[in-house]
């Protein structure tokens, strides 16, 4: 985009993390921005740290509130010009110990929600001058690993439905980009759910030092937006993922994950599938 002055931008899951920081990035760049948010206590915590945000209460997963949310971004703004798509949560679990209310809480969040919101927003979108639409994935968008099936499974999604969007908007006014980050300091394992608490305080541990401000992330995603990337990496780990499983499919995945594992303080991943132990 030419310039980010004096447009308007959308933001989900904007209560804390990446989310927070970039609505505090788009602001600072002249944004009008719309802060969405399911957790009222934690919106009210960014309109605190983000003065002049719009704050409205929002569940992704719910189409019907998104829509409703386009109208009222609309009437008071008369224009839409800027989609993040960030709101997201995870479950810590094996395959088989996913249940139902698991995969339905993840995929409608983390892949519907965003669905959704390139659905209803982009027409409007694609009615102005010029547009962005970002949607996060993750490293674990790159690469699937042990205990993360519904967040990988979405993440992987978000990965697909970006890449497409940005095939069919291939020359017109509107980009998109789709980050994978890797260790960056935000909420979600504080939120996250698990049948191993162990594991869960482990990996909260490892979140809690030594990864990257989500003010690194809101910057590359201002910086993602004016200049029109579409493919933003973020972390050495995401890099380092990336040309592992691109270089080498099979045994650069088992690297990846192998490491990975090491550095979050899990240790070898545990066999996920009964028989599993012969297999490749």
């Amino acid at each position: 985009m030419r310039t980010l002055q004096g447009r308007v931008a959308v933001v989900t899951g904007a209560g804390g993390g990446i989310g927070r920081a970039t609505c505090a990035a788009l602001s600072a760049a002249g944004c009008t921005v719309v802060a969405a948010e399911l957790d009222e206590a934690a919106l009210a915590g960014t309109v605190a740290a983000v003065p002049g945000v719009d704050p409205r209460v929002l569940d992704v997963s719910d189409v019907d509130a998104i829509e409703a949310l386009a109208d009222d971004v609309l009437a008071a703004h008369g224009a839409v010009h800027v989609l993040v798509n960030n709101a997201g949560l995870t479950v810590v679990k094996p395959f088989l110990e996913h249940d139902r209310a698991d995969w339905d809480r993840v995929l409608g969040v983390n892949l519907h929600g965003v669905v959704h919101g390139c659905r209803v927003f982009l027409p409007h979108i694609l009615a102005q001058d010029e547009g962005h639409v970002v949607n996060i994935s993750s490293l674990f968008g790159l690469v699937g690993v042990p205990g993360q099936s519904a967040y990988c499974t979405t993440k992987f999604g978000v990965r697909g439905l970006s890449e497409t969007l940005r095939a069919e908007l291939e020359g017109s006014h509107v980009g998109v980009s789709v980050l994978h980050p890797g260790g960056i300091r935000t909420g979600i394992l504080a939120n996250a759910t698990g049948n191993d608490e162990k594991q869960l305080a482990r990996l909260r541990r490892a979140f809690s030092k030594g990864m990257l401000p989500p003010e690194a992330v809101a910057d590359r995603i201002v910086a993602a937006i004016r200049a029109n990337r579409f493919r933003i990496r973020i972390t050495k780990e995401a890099f380092v993922a990336d040309w592992l499983v691109r270089a080498m499919p099979v045994a650069g995945s088992r690297l990846a994950v192998s490491a990975m594992s090491r550095g979050l303080g899990l240790g070898r991943a545990k066999k996920a599938l009964p028989g599993s132990e012969g297999g490749r």
